[in-house]
């Protein structure tokens, strides 16, 4: 599996808009929800820049991604005229590969948070 993050500024008018498109039943994600290999997509708002998103794609394969892109190429370029006269900017920031990943809950009976291992989080007090 892979992830493709992007990085996405958007004009100031078109924020909600852009959280709409590509959030939950938006048109980027309906649009892919039909894709094979496709797994899903996270959008990342900056808590301090409402203009500021990380866009987080996940597919089966660059190649699945690729393919996906070919047999839909009609509707995603129409999406994409769209969605381009609310962006200042994009940048893929890179194609990554989970190495690992961590849960933090709260430990039982407590309010401390620890990790999937058992050990206290970090920046957690006792």
């Amino acid at each position: 599996m892979i992830e493709i993050v992007c990085e996405v500024v958007v004009k100031p008018e078109a924020s909600g808009l852009f959280a709409l498109a590509y959030g939950p039943g938006g048109a980027w994600s309906d649009l892919f929800t039909r894709a094979a290999g496709f797994r899903g997509i996270t959008v990342l708002r900056d808590a301090h820049d409402p203009q500021h998103f990380v866009i987080v794609e996940v597919w089966d394969s660059e190649e699945a991604r690729a393919q996906s892109l070919i047999d839909h190429a009609t509707a995603y370029a129409a999406l994409q005229a769209t969605l381009s006269e609310w962006v200042v900017s994009t940048r893929e920031l890179g194609i990554f590969g989970i190495l690992s990943e961590a849960t933090v809950r709260a430990r039982p009976g407590t309010s401390q948070p620890v990790t999937s291992r058992g050990r206290r989080a970090r920046g957690s007090r006792r």
